[in-house]
């Protein structure tokens, strides 16, 4: 396994996904790609505490503009890439619906293994929401290394 795909949200619990990750890809001599889908806006105006090197925002983004979702996606992956100080690890940014992207991507790049988060969420919230974990688990043809995260 030479190539590990970690797909991260923009949320503080993705810490533990980009690190376990990255030891994984560590563990086989692995390349890494840090990959995160822009499809739901909302989280780019959230204000967290700093989190992997990410300041994150203090002023309102206009929603009008996407190209600044753009930008402040692109932001938090270059952070991130920064947060793991190495070298072969490399970013990507997607745009649309993520269990879709993630399997795209993970093909295009010829991703041997992919390495998510999975929220808890509630039983009644999985069935008629669905995740993308579990999104990603149905369709791939990829393993998929699982990280539990408490939100």
């Amino acid at each position: 396994m030479k190539k590990v795909l970690i797909a991260i949200d923009y949320n503080p619990n993705s810490e533990p996904v980009v690190n376990q990750g990255y030891e994984l890809a560590q563990l086989m001599g692995a390349e890494v790609c840090l990959f995160h889908v822009l499809s739901d806006t909302r989280y780019y105006n959230m204000q967290f505490q700093p989190f992997m090197g990410y300041e994150g925002y203090a002023f309102p983004v206009d929603y009008k503009i996407q190209e600044e979702y753009i930008n402040v996606a692109k932001d938090y992956l270059e952070k991130t890439a920064q947060h793991l100080n190495k070298e072969n690890v490399s970013t990507y940014l997607a745009e649309g619906d993520t269990a879709r992207k993630i399997l795209e991507y993970a093909e295009e790049w010829q991703a041997d293994v992919i390495v998510m988060g999975t929220h808890s969420h509630s039983t009644l919230e999985k069935l008629f929401l669905g995740t993308v974990a579990s999104s990603v688990l149905e369709r791939t043809k990829i393993p998929v290394y699982m990280i539990p995260i408490k939100t």
